[in-house]
């Protein structure tokens, strides 16, 4: 397999490669998916999925069930501010759903959309491991990702005006 993707970071996937039996090659999806879609700019277009699946000698579709199940992938371009707000069961019942919609209402959007200004994406997911501290959101970055726990309105827009500032002072200079 040589594709102009695998030959720019030849290194770095023969340095994910390496960390598995060749026979269970298919175990290196998730971190060769995380580099494709740090190439892509934060989402795996069908392209990238399509890179993954020759690297790993496995399906287009097989990758894209991987990238459907696990929210820290994403098949659509989104903003550089990921909000994913955990609405599953538990943090339901202490006002994840609510808090979802507040959101919504102050960000104009609804989840699965991003801001006007491209900036934040907002969406529903399930299960982030914070059940207790609820309403949580996770927020992924370039830069990577932060969790916010026991969030009301008020400090969820505190941070959205934070990353706003930081963006606006990114293209002063």
């Amino acid at each position: 397999m040589k594709n102009a993707f695998y030959e720019q970071h030849r290194d770095e996937i023969e340095a994910i490669l390496a960390k598995y039996p060749p026979e269970h090659k298919r175990s290196a999806m998730l971190p060769l998916l995380y580099l494709v879609q740090r190439e892509f700019g934060g989402h795996i277009p069908p392209e990238g999925m399509q890179i993954v699946a020759e690297i790993l000698d496995v399906s287009v579709t097989e990758v894209d069930g991987v990238v459907g199940f696990y929210t820290l992938f994403h098949d659509r371009p989104g903003g550089r501010y990921r909000i994913q707000v955990c609405t599953d069961m538990p943090c339901a019942l202490r006002g994840a759903e609510d808090f979802l919609h507040q959101l919504e209402d102050a960000l104009g959007i609804k989840a699965g959309e991003t801001t006007p200004d491209g900036l934040i994406t907002l969406e529903e997911v399930m299960c982030i491991a914070a059940c207790d501290k609820a309403p949580v959101f996770q927020v992924q970055t370039p830069e990577g990702l932060t969790y916010h726990e026991n969030m009301d309105l008020e400090k969820a827009l505190a941070l959205v005006e934070a990353w706003r500032k930081a963006e606006a002072e990114r293209a002063a200079q």
